[in-house]
């Protein structure tokens, strides 16, 4: 039998030999996205191709670093990685699983299931071959996990002496104090601006952990998106499932709002010193949500800024025409709020002036001029020359089905890519910049040098 791990290599492949592709001028979705509700409120976006006999499930809930009170900052990240070190013993009678028996219950399987937290989302992932009956004993043992996950103290001690240690090595590190006091000077008292530190994981206990799980964790707030060889009503079975284990929520009241980033109101420069070769640096600003109609613009604008290597302005300013640094970047990161704008290098502590003072006039001239046709044309090219590739195979075929699931896009998002991104102007990039940054306030850190 062919197993998942053989079927995987021949993925990249195979989603193009069995379908057309996604958003490349076709009438008609190749592979349209199947969208429902359950009845406990759960919401499901299914693309179904049988190019290849795997599923790939993806489960989403609004779980992330941003709902951590602030003196558990890390709560959701060690949350999420405590999911899989054990499963109480099961409702119907199965017995408790610890970490060990999980992971060979899961290579028996032949199949794999994660789970992670980001600054949004707690997801759950699941990839397994569509054989009913491996995939179902792989969605019952998901469903376990998911369901059922014991936190065991014991784990726990261990685990946060661990992280404890891998917290004490990376404040050594120029480059974590300087992600941190960026991240604290774009977003103040933001919860986007929170990290885990050793006085926040002191205060996480694996009752807290149950708390946050049982407030959070409930089906009506899950999104699902499944791709793979299974029909709408499999699917169906598949989510309902993976839930079925989760208690039911007495109501499924929206969260409390989380106020949004608040905009710089002056600039803020920061120099901490450091006894290292190089200085690590960051400039910019919050930047905007995902449903954002500017992400496009947006998008292509960086990457002729900074985002597109060796053909950005940033990259032929400050490395090839001065020699300031090795390699330099910008980049957006926008989430359910307004993620930050960034522009990061490193270089000789005695150049970082210089370095800083370039990349903040290719900024300014960038914004206060957008990019010329030349420019945008390059862009156009390269982004939606690689558009393919973002479509090749499952895994990432699930990633793109759960962007368009999380951040409500519409359905037809991948459909209509290309022709968005070929309709933007250098007009409407040059507008869109100056609506989301303004140069003269944004925060620099750097970090390194006396």
């Amino acid at each position: 039998m062919m197993t998942l791990k053989k079927l995987a290599k021949l993925a990249r492949g195979a989603v193009f030999a069995g379908t057309a592709v996604l958003g490349l001028g076709s009438a008609q979705a190749a592979l349209p996205i199947q969208h429902w509700t359950l009845a406990n409120g759960a919401k499901i976006y299914l693309v179904a191709t049988n190019a290849l006999p795997i599923v790939d499930v993806q489960v989403d809930f609004d779980a992330g670093s941003r709902r951590d009170p602030a003196p558990q900052a890390g709560l959701a990240s060690v949350t999420s990685a405590m999911v899989e070190k054990g499963v109480r013993a099961g409702k119907n009678g199965e017995p408790a699983l610890d970490q060990n028996a999980l992971g060979e219950a899961w290579a028996d399987l032949g199949a794999s299931f994660d789970v992670s937290a980001g600054t949004d989302r707690m997801s759950y992932s699941l990839r397994t071959l569509s054989d009913p009956a491996l995939l179902g004993k792989a969605v019952a043992l998901a469903s376990r996990e998911i369901g059922e996950p014991s936190f065991p103290d014991d784990v726990w001690l261990r685990e946060r002496e661990r992280i404890n240690a891998a917290i004490k090595e990376a404040n050594t590190k120029p480059a974590t104090i300087a992600g941190r006091a960026f991240a604290q000077d774009v977003y103040g008292a933001h919860p986007y601006g929170q990290e885990i530190t050793e006085e926040t994981l002191a205060r996480i206990d694996t009752a807290t952990m149950r708390q946050r799980y049982q407030a959070l964790i409930v089906p009506c707030r899950a999104k699902l998106s499944i791709v793979g060889a299974v029909t709408r009503a499999e699917a169906e079975s598949v989510a309902t499932t993976l839930l079925s284990r989760l208690p039911a929520a007495d109501s499924c009241a929206p969260l409390p709002a989380i106020a949004p980033v608040a905009a710089l109101a002056a600039p803020k420069d920061e120099r901490i010193p450091f006894d290292s070769a190089q200085a690590h640096v960051f400039i910019g600003q919050p930047g905007y949500p995902r449903k954002d109609p500017d992400h496009f613009a947006l998008n292509l604008g960086n990457y002729v800024l900074g985002g597109g290597g060796f053909v950005s302005r940033l990259t032929n300013e400050v490395r090839e025409k001065r020699g300031l640094t090795y390699s330099i970047y910008s980049g957006f990161a926008p989430g359910l709020d307004a993620g930050a704008f960034r522009i990061g290098f490193q270089t000789r502590p005695d150049q970082a002036e210089e370095a800083v003072k370039m990349s903040r006039e290719v900024l300014a001239k960038f914004v206060a001029e957008g990019p010329t046709e030349s420019e945008l044309k390059a862009a156009k090219d390269n982004l939606i020359g690689g558009f393919p590739l973002l479509l090749d195979s499952n895994r990432k075929l699930i990633g793109n089905v759960a962007n368009i699931a999380w951040h409500d896009l519409p359905l037809d998002y991948l459909d209509t890519w290309t022709t968005r991104m070929n309709a933007v102007t250098a007009a409407e990039v040059k507008a869109a910049f100056a609506r989301k940054l303004q140069p003269e306030r944004m925060v620099t850190v750097v970090v390194g040098g006396k």
